[in-house]
């Protein structure tokens, strides 16, 4: 794991100085992180690479993460998906499912911090606590809320309103709330095994390992296997464009300890795929980074066509590798690409097929789509500038009804 003094290479001195000073009026207090799983999944590849950084600048910085069966795994991807305004039946037994599974987390943690950052609805409910510790609370939503089911919604939002403050990833997520509003934008690591530089050598030695050839221009998808990521709709733009263009379409993609459906939806792939030798379909384990970054790095093109997305951190991942991605303008996406200029945004099957012949066929256009895309999210999407405005945040925490706080 780097130091925070590696980044200062990318990113600036004045950045990292900048950091070390508000670390210093973070001294004495403690921050425990709690999420749903410790592997799978943006939430915890961030935590993955910002707990380390925060520990090198002398913050006391913790991670916990909850417990829950089979059941309660199911209940949540039905928040999850519902959330997201796909439509989803939700009984009175799941919610007590969620209640139950809470208490005995809440019987289980210790959440006696200066400051508990819960992420995401699956620990939503372990404010209850709040009022017996007397602590800080922020509650971190890392999915699209803008057309949240409303039962769903009805459900969780008295828990939400229990907290100090709540913290989005984009502004069209934010909700009607009695509580303060933060907007956070997630990042990405450029040092990580997955986003750093690779030579050719391991690129190449790490295609023949997964037997991915390359005598054919490479068209990607990393995403884990779940609907709102649309994979189906990947392979019917890609076969759309298969008469007019050489290319090979790679689906990458794994699991996440508390995404049952995964496994459906991988079956639902490869059954679609199965017929076709030019589109490969891969699963890997979660720790999977270096081979994600080499397929990534030796891709022409890059999709993330999301039906619905929280932020969609494979979007940055591909653009800080200088590749031009075809995304879906959905919750976050927009943020990291501007249409035509570092990307291509796309709105159904039948776009991302034009878009994908325009650039396989214009290699030069898609080139310039790839260099405006990587300094974009170096100068917006790099975890040095979200655990800044994470540490903001911390030092704001019990004063947020305060119109001024000073440092």
């Amino acid at each position: 794991m780097h130091n925070i003094d590696a980044y200062r290479p990318i990113v600036g001195s004045d950045v990292i100085d900048e950091m070390f000073l508000l670390a210093k009026h973070l001294e004495g207090r403690s921050i425990l992180n709690v999420n749903s799983t410790a592997v799978g999944g943006g939430v915890a590849e961030i935590l993955n690479r910002m707990i380390p950084l925060c520990r090198d600048m002398g913050l006391n910085a913790q991670w916990e993460v909850i417990q829950g069966g089979e059941d309660f795994y199911a209940v949540t991807k039905k928040f999850h998906n519902a959330l997201h305004g796909d439509p989803q039946t939700v009984t009175a037994r799941d919610y007590e499912v969620y209640e139950e599974t809470t208490e005995e987390n809440l019987s289980r943690l210790n959440l006696d911090a200066d400051v508990v950052f819960i992420h995401d609805p699956q620990p939503a409910a372990l404010v209850r606590k709040r009022k017996m510790l007397r602590n800080s609370w922020l509650w971190r939503c890392h999915i699209d809320l803008s057309r949240r089911d409303p039962q769903v919604w009805d459900f969780l939002k008295p828990y939400v309103e229990m907290y100090d403050a709540c913290v989005f990833s984009a502004p069209a997520f934010a909700q009607t709330l009695s509580i303060p509003q933060v907007l956070i934008a997630p990042s990405i690591d450029p040092l990580s095994d997955k986003n750093r530089e690779l030579p050719p050598e391991e690129i190449e030695t790490i295609l023949q390992r997964l037997q991915i050839p390359t005598d054919k221009p490479l068209v990607t998808q990393v995403s884990r296997f779940d609907r709102l990521k649309d994979p189906l709709g990947v392979i019917q733009a890609f076969q759309k464009v298969k008469p007019y263009v050489e290319a090979r379409l790679i689906l990458v993609g794994g699991s996440a300890d508390d995404d049952p459906e995964g496994a459906r939806v991988l079956e639902e792939v490869r059954e679609k795929a199965h017929a076709d030798p030019d589109i490969l379909v891969l699963c890997l384990p979660p720790t999977s980074h270096r081979e994600i970054n080499a397929i990534q790095r030796a891709s022409t093109v890059i999709f993330q066509k999301s039906l619905r997305e929280g932020f969609g951190l494979t979007v940055s991942e591909a653009l800080w590798k200088g590749k031009p991605v075809i995304a879906g303008a959905v919750g976050g996406i927009p943020l990291q690409i501007a249409h035509k200029y570092s990307g291509i945004l796309v709105h159904s099957v039948e776009g991302a097929a034009y878009w994908l012949k325009q650039l396989l066929h214009e290699p030069a256009y898609a080139k310039k789509l790839g260099e405006n895309g990587r300094e974009t999210v170096r100068q917006n999407f790099l975890i040095t500038r979200h655990l800044r405005d994470y540490m903001l945040l911390f030092l704001s925490a019990g004063r947020l009804d305060e119109t001024m706080i000073r440092l």
